[in-house]
């Protein structure tokens, strides 16, 4: 959205980074690591005035800055998930709301690191098609991977797993009883089947009790789309929401205590004629107006 760049966060209520890391493990959908640039270029397309809020220029409500790109290597976990973390834990001491471009699902577990620092009683909202809480496997290179995410964010403390919610599991699974880590290790999970039978609104109402007021991390995965709308994602799931049902939803997060907000999977090999990306910009762009909409109690 040609938003000032910026060397800090500091008088920002929102600062925009992205994360251009992927494990380099999702069989032959790699390109995760481009997404960051990807989405940037299709937010050229929005407007500051969003049409709830047509009087309020968004980027000047929020100060909105873009502090470029945390320095990483794909595929290079240790050192890359060092400045992840670093990058989080810097922008929310400076005050504001981190919003990241992503970059594959791991991303996620180190920006959790740096959040729980500074929020000890984080919880999360993970809207996915997968619960990436898979324990993983002892012939695994590495314990981290984009199906380990939330396993390993439990184990390591830095979320409140009661107080969290998968929201949108649905599609194939590699492993039996997909659903069931999750449940061991304490976390909520609502299917998408489940979320639609009981209709968008009533499901996001249901939410509000278990998150209550404890600052919520929101993890957004591009796959909970529909590949007919957003095809270029890592692990694309048939019979996803719809860009209305997604968007819709989105603006159903009112009154949740956001503290960071994370947008990942975008992969531009994957992604004709830009789809994906743009639809990314404009689930940002929804959750600046969901911001907005917080900081001043506006309808």
């Amino acid at each position: 959205m040609s938003v000032p760049y910026a060397e800090t966060a500091e008088n920002s209520r929102v600062a925009v980074f992205g994360v251009p890391f992927d494990c380099g493990t999702s069989a032959d959908r790699i390109g995760a690591r481009h997404g960051p640039n990807a989405i940037r270029q299709q937010s050229l397309m929005l407007g500051a005035y969003h049409s709830r809020y047509p009087g309020i220029d968004l980027v000047k409500a929020h100060n909105l800055v873009d502090l470029g790109d945390v320095s990483v290597t794909p595929g290079v976990v240790d050192s890359s998930f060092v400045a992840i973390e670093k990058a989080s834990r810097t922008v929310s001491e400076d005050g504001a709301i981190p919003l990241t471009f992503g970059g594959d699902g791991a991303m996620s577990l180190p920006q959790l690191r740096g959040l729980a620092s500074v929020y000890p009683d984080l919880v999360c909202l993970h809207i996915d098609s997968h619960t990436d809480t898979y324990p993983g496997k002892p012939s695994d290179p590495s314990p981290y991977t984009t199906a380990t995410t939330f396993h390993r964010a439990a184990e390591e403390g830095v979320i409140d797993p009661v107080h969290s919610i998968h929201l949108g599991f649905h599609g194939d699974s590699s492993i039996a009883n997909a659903v069931q880590p999750a449940h061991d290790l304490g976390y909520g999970v609502i299917t998408l089947d489940e979320m639609l039978a009981s209709g968008i609104e009533y499901t996001i109402s249901s939410l509000l009790p278990v998150l209550a007021d404890r600052p919520t991390y929101i993890c957004f995965d591009m796959d909970i789309f529909d590949p007919s709308c957003a095809p270029g994602v890592c692990t694309p799931t048939w019979g996803g929401l719809n860009a209305r049902e997604g968007l819709h939803l989105i603006r159903q997060l009112e009154n949740l205590n956001i503290v960071a907000v994370d947008i990942n999977t975008v992969s531009p090999p994957h992604d004709p004629g830009n789809m994906t990306a743009w639809l990314a910009a404009t689930v940002a762009y929804e959750f600046l107006a969901v911001l907005l909409a917080n900081e001043h109690n506006l309808p």
